[in-house]
Protein backbone atom coordinates (compact mmCIF):
# COMPACT_ATOMS: atom_id res chain seq x y z
CA UNK A 1 0.00 0.00 0.00
CA UNK A 2 1.14 3.43 -0.87
CA UNK A 3 2.44 5.63 2.06
CA UNK A 4 1.52 9.21 1.86
CA UNK A 5 2.22 12.28 3.91
CA UNK A 6 -0.63 14.77 3.92
CA UNK A 7 -0.26 18.53 4.97
CA UNK A 8 -3.61 20.90 4.86
CA UNK A 9 -4.58 23.88 5.99
CA UNK A 10 -7.34 26.32 5.67
CA UNK A 11 -7.16 30.27 5.65
CA UNK A 12 -10.31 32.85 6.23
CA UNK A 13 -9.77 36.68 5.66
CA UNK A 14 -12.56 37.18 7.83
CA UNK A 15 -14.37 34.64 9.91
CA UNK A 16 -16.61 34.54 7.95
CA UNK A 17 -15.43 35.69 4.46
CA UNK A 18 -13.62 34.81 1.75
CA UNK A 19 -11.51 31.29 2.32
CA UNK A 20 -8.95 29.21 0.63
CA UNK A 21 -8.00 25.31 1.47
CA UNK A 22 -4.33 23.52 0.84
CA UNK A 23 -3.02 20.63 0.32
CA UNK A 24 0.16 19.58 0.03
CA UNK A 25 0.74 15.54 -0.62
CA UNK A 26 3.78 13.30 -0.49
CA UNK A 27 4.45 10.50 -1.58
CA UNK A 28 8.24 9.25 -1.87
CA UNK A 29 9.71 11.86 -4.01
CA UNK A 30 6.74 12.53 -5.86
CA UNK A 31 4.62 15.65 -4.44
CA UNK A 32 1.18 17.20 -5.42
CA UNK A 33 0.12 20.76 -4.63
CA UNK A 34 -3.64 21.45 -4.03
CA UNK A 35 -5.45 24.49 -3.37
CA UNK A 36 -8.87 26.20 -3.84
CA UNK A 37 -11.23 29.20 -2.38
CA UNK A 38 -14.62 29.73 -1.54
CA UNK A 39 -16.01 33.31 -1.66
CA UNK A 40 -18.38 32.74 2.10
CA UNK A 41 -16.84 30.31 4.39
CA UNK A 42 -15.33 30.16 8.06
CA UNK A 43 -11.85 29.10 8.83
CA UNK A 44 -13.13 25.23 10.00
CA UNK A 45 -15.23 24.72 6.95
CA UNK A 46 -11.85 25.46 5.10
CA UNK A 47 -9.87 23.24 7.11
CA UNK A 48 -11.77 20.43 6.82
CA UNK A 49 -12.28 20.94 2.97
CA UNK A 50 -8.22 20.38 2.93
CA UNK A 51 -8.77 17.01 4.40
CA UNK A 52 -11.44 16.26 2.36
CA UNK A 53 -10.02 17.48 -1.15
CA UNK A 54 -6.81 16.11 -0.44
CA UNK A 55 -7.98 12.07 0.45
CA UNK A 56 -10.23 12.74 -2.54
CA UNK A 57 -6.86 13.12 -4.98
CA UNK A 58 -5.97 9.78 -3.78
CA UNK A 59 -6.29 7.39 -6.60
CA UNK A 60 -6.26 3.84 -4.59
CA UNK A 61 -6.26 3.24 -0.65
CA UNK A 62 -3.37 4.20 1.15
CA UNK A 63 -1.50 4.72 3.94
CA UNK A 64 -1.86 8.34 4.94
CA UNK A 65 -0.24 10.51 7.77
CA UNK A 66 -2.21 13.50 7.76
CA UNK A 67 -0.84 16.59 9.34
CA UNK A 68 -2.80 19.32 10.40
CA UNK A 69 -2.64 22.68 12.52
CA UNK A 70 -6.47 22.27 13.33
CA UNK A 71 -7.13 20.54 16.41
CA UNK A 72 -11.28 21.17 15.71
CA UNK A 73 -10.57 18.80 12.76
CA UNK A 74 -8.31 16.03 14.47
CA UNK A 75 -10.56 16.16 17.56
CA UNK A 76 -13.72 16.22 15.53
CA UNK A 77 -12.62 12.92 13.75
CA UNK A 78 -10.54 11.43 16.49
CA UNK A 79 -13.01 12.00 19.35
CA UNK A 80 -16.45 13.65 18.57
CA UNK A 81 -18.05 12.69 15.73
CA UNK A 82 -18.45 8.67 17.24
CA UNK A 83 -20.70 10.55 19.73
CA UNK A 84 -22.11 12.61 17.36
CA UNK A 85 -23.17 10.18 14.93
CA UNK A 86 -24.76 8.38 18.14
CA UNK A 87 -27.00 11.18 18.75
CA UNK A 88 -28.31 11.75 15.46
CA UNK A 89 -25.64 14.43 14.40
CA UNK A 90 -26.20 16.53 17.39
CA UNK A 91 -23.48 17.60 19.87
CA UNK A 92 -23.80 16.40 23.55
CA UNK A 93 -25.64 19.94 24.35
CA UNK A 94 -28.01 18.55 21.81
CA UNK A 95 -27.76 21.50 19.18
CA UNK A 96 -26.89 20.54 15.41
CA UNK A 97 -23.41 19.83 14.11
CA UNK A 98 -21.72 22.71 12.74
CA UNK A 99 -20.54 21.78 8.85
CA UNK A 100 -22.43 18.47 9.06
CA UNK A 101 -22.62 18.10 5.19
CA UNK A 102 -18.50 18.56 5.50
CA UNK A 103 -17.85 15.80 8.67
CA UNK A 104 -20.12 13.53 6.50
CA UNK A 105 -17.83 13.31 3.43
CA UNK A 106 -14.54 13.18 5.69
CA UNK A 107 -15.94 10.20 7.28
CA UNK A 108 -16.78 8.54 4.47
CA UNK A 109 -13.31 9.34 2.73
CA UNK A 110 -11.34 8.12 5.97
CA UNK A 111 -13.29 4.66 5.97
CA UNK A 112 -11.32 3.55 2.69
CA UNK A 113 -7.79 4.65 3.69
CA UNK A 114 -5.00 3.92 6.77
CA UNK A 115 -5.07 7.10 8.10
CA UNK A 116 -2.96 8.75 11.22
CA UNK A 117 -3.47 11.95 12.35
CA UNK A 118 -0.81 14.33 13.75
CA UNK A 119 -1.33 17.67 15.07
CA UNK A 120 1.26 20.37 14.32
CA UNK A 121 1.69 23.92 15.89
CA UNK A 122 0.46 26.29 13.32
CA UNK A 123 3.13 28.83 11.97
CA UNK A 124 6.21 27.08 13.86
CA UNK A 125 8.31 26.49 10.99
CA UNK A 126 7.29 22.96 10.09
CA UNK A 127 7.80 23.05 6.70
CA UNK A 128 4.69 20.63 5.23
CA UNK A 129 2.56 22.89 7.50
CA UNK A 130 4.11 26.05 5.90
CA UNK A 131 3.88 25.57 2.52
CA UNK A 132 0.31 24.20 3.52
CA UNK A 133 -0.42 27.53 4.86
CA UNK A 134 0.74 29.03 1.70
CA UNK A 135 -1.39 27.04 -0.62
CA UNK A 136 -4.41 28.09 1.50
CA UNK A 137 -3.46 31.63 1.25
CA UNK A 138 -2.98 31.41 -2.72
CA UNK A 139 -6.88 29.98 -2.23
CA UNK A 140 -8.16 32.96 -1.38
CA UNK A 141 -5.70 35.39 -3.14
CA UNK A 142 -6.49 33.51 -6.69
CA UNK A 143 -10.67 33.54 -5.84
CA UNK A 144 -10.09 37.17 -5.38
CA UNK A 145 -8.39 37.72 -8.34
CA UNK A 146 -11.52 36.11 -9.92
CA UNK A 147 -13.99 36.91 -7.85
Amino acid sequence: MTAVKMYTDGACRGNPGPGGWGVLLVAGDVEKELCGGEAHTTNNRMELTAAIRGLQALKRECVVAIYTDSQYVRTGIMEWMAQWKRRGWKTADRKPVKNQDLWEQLDALVSTHMIEWHWVKGHAGHPGNERADQLANRGVDELEVTG
